[in-house]
């Protein structure tokens, strides 16, 4: 029932689950849209725009009439909104018709305090703006401190103020609004029944395993990327005397396991894309710029995997991935062109001191974009190659570097497509042809 088909006719309404303050739209903007993008955030306020004047329902729309106030596709505004749902400030129902109906429920942002202690969202925000901008962001929502040592508190209490009479019984009405937060919903990333089994009796209590706690672990496990076998072990390591799982120190084991409080990042940057402020702008439909769309746009993670045909890379290799991008930080684009220069030149092959020695190059260079990378790549193996046509000293290594099949395929070609010839136009679009 998920993948619906939608229509413009298609109708809906919008039903107000919570009560919205202002600094709503601040949580939004500062915290939600750097995750799920403007667009979806767009999409809420809209929404909250179609409610009535007491900002309790709206009266039946058409998708038409989002399309028309957003001025975006259908399918746009139907990832935005899924965007909305899963992280929770919507939800959708559906009832099948000759015209389908769905209804629209608003949920408000949760509060700074609980966003920044949030298993998923908080680490989430920390990957795609950077420490120096989440930094920034707590810095914004922080409480000032005030030093109370030498006061007394003199406030009064309630039977201080009010006495206390005789009440007739009334009844207690359940349906007056208070603000609602819904709460991220997710399939189950471990398997409990298995975790349990591997950690002897002997060391947990009945009470361990609570649904706070496996929601917990489950949310952990999909941020760190940890399967089921190694949080069993993070798990033990997190146990306190009582046989309870101290919180705290799981979440700490869980970081400390990816080295985040040495560098600073997190693991789930090999499942990340470049980010849109690194990217080229649209527009460039030439064959050099539609490889550099490629890296821009896939992560790392899928980049290797398409190598592999497929299959699953090896561990070895995702770690050598994980492990440049979290010591250099290099953006995801960049490791991107890294692979494919890598396995070309080293016959298929990823040396760790190979990849280590040109990160580290790039960092000083501070290369942060696929452009970047792209370029200086191509200006390294012209210079590789002129140093190699005027010595005689090292027959072996000149054959090699001459070899075009070696070679990432942007190298050596104009960037500039339009003033190749049509010999060497149908070349490179070969080349780039046969490795999208």
């Amino acid at each position: 029932m998920k993948n619906l088909t939608i229509l413009p006719a298609d109708t809906y309404i919008v039903v107000n689950k919570t009560v919205l303050h202002a600094e709503d739209r601040r949580l939004l903007t500062m915290l939600y849209q750097p995750i799920i993008g403007y667009t979806a955030i767009s999409l809420y306020l809209t929404l909250v725009d179609d409610l009535d004047e007491l900002n309790r329902i709206s009266n039946d729309l058409t998708h038409h009439h989002l399309m028309s106030i957003m001025q975006l596709r259908l399918e746009d505004i139907m990832i935005a909104r899924e965007k909305l749902e899963a992280v929770g400030l919507l939800k959708t129902y559906f009832k099948k018709g000759n015209v389908n109906n769905y209804v629209y429920l608003l949920y408000s942002p949760i509060s700074a305090n609980d966003f920044f202690n949030h298993p998923i969202l908080n680490i989430v925000l920390y990957n795609n703006i950077g420490k120096k901008e989440y930094d920034k962001r707590q810095e914004m929502f922080k409480i000032p401190r005030v030093r109370l040592n030498d006061y007394e508190d003199i406030s009064h209490k309630f039977n201080e103020v009010f006495k206390s009479s005789t009440l007739k019984p009334f009844e207690v009405i359940e349906d007056i609004e208070k603000r609602t937060e819904s709460e991220i919903i997710l399939d189950n990333m471990i398997d409990f029944n298995l975790l349990i089994a591997s950690i002897p009796t002997g060391l947990v209590s009945n009470r361990c395993f609570t649904e706070d706690v496996k929601k917990l672990i489950n949310n952990l496990s999909l941020v760190y990327n940890i399967d089921t076998e190694r949080m069993g072990g993070l798990v033990r390591a997190s146990l306190t005397e009582k046989g309870l799982i101290d919180k705290t120190l799981l979440r700490k084991n869980c970081r400390n396991y990816y080295s985040f409080e040495n560098v600073g990042s997190l693991p789930t940057l090999i499942y990340q894309k470049q980010p849109d402020y690194l990217k080229k702008p649209e527009g460039d439909t030439s064959k050099w710029a539609k490889m550099a769309y490629t890296f821009e746009n896939t992560s790392p993670y899928n980049y290797l995997k398409s190598k592999y045909k497929g299959a699953e890379p090896t561990k070895r290799d995702l770690r050598l991935i994980e492990d440049l991008m979290l010591d250099q930080k290099l953006s995801a684009g960049v490791v991107n062109v890294l692979i494919s220069y890598a396995l070309k030149i080293n016959d298929q092959k990823l040396n760790r001191n190979y990849l280590e020695t040109i990160a580290g190059q790039w960092k000083r260079l501070n290369i942060e974009t696929v452009e970047e990378a792209m370029k200086l790549t191509e200006k390294e193996y012209k210079k590789m190659k002129k140093v190699a046509s005027t010595t005689t000293k090292n027959k072996t290594i000149s054959k090699k570097i001459a070899k075009e099949e070696i070679l990432p395929d942007w190298f050596d070609k104009d960037l500039d497509t339009d003033n190749s010839n049509k010999e060497e136009q149908e070349e490179l679009d070969k080349i780039i042809d046969s490795l999208v």
